[in-house]
């Protein structure tokens, strides 16, 4: 068996959109079956929210997806998490520069915006609803759960399932 392929989510605390992004991919893994295989998890380029759990705003809102986020805890990016994961994956430009200047010599994990690299046009990126109201946090669902769909679907084909 090939060795899983590790997929980080970056935000700027970890409580709003990596969170519900990791939660989006979680939940499409396992209906693809890959749970085996693909793994996620999520950070935060700051450390102010660690060990939080998710906004509440986020928990409801996938929670009204049928994703339960619960019970995830906020953390900062940590130097292995470089070689721990293949993909880094950024919810916006400002996070992927933030990454970009963080990464230790010979790492191996690949940097790039989570919704470009699932193939939505250049440059896509996530707005942060942590200011906004609900609508805010539902636009973000709607992008991180098309976001997870693609990835599933670029993964299933690559392991000959879709």
């Amino acid at each position: 068996m090939a060795e899983p392929v590790r997929l980080l989510v970056i935000c700027l605390g970890n409580i709003c959109r990596s969170p519900m992004a990791e939660g989006a991919l979680r939940a499409r893994i396992a209906e693809a079956g890959l749970s085996d295989w693909l793994q996620v998890d999520s950070a935060g380029t700051g450390g102010w929210h660690a060990g939080e759990p998710p906004d509440h705003r986020a928990v409801v809102t996938a929670e009204s997806n049928g994703v339960d986020i619960s019970m995830l805890r906020a953390r900062q990016l940590q130097a292995a998490d470089f070689d721990d994961f293949d993909w880094l994956l950024c919810a916006d430009r400002s996070n992927l520069r933030d990454v970009r200047a963080r990464v230790p010599a010979a790492a191996h994990g690949r940097i790039a915006l989570l919704r470009e690299w699932a193939g939505a046009h250049k440059g896509a990126e996530i707005a942060d609803p942590y200011t906004g109201g609900q609508r805010h946090f539902d636009a973000v669902w709607a992008q991180v759960d098309t976001a997870a769909q693609a990835i599933v679907a670029r993964f299933a084909r690559q392991r000959g399932g879709v």
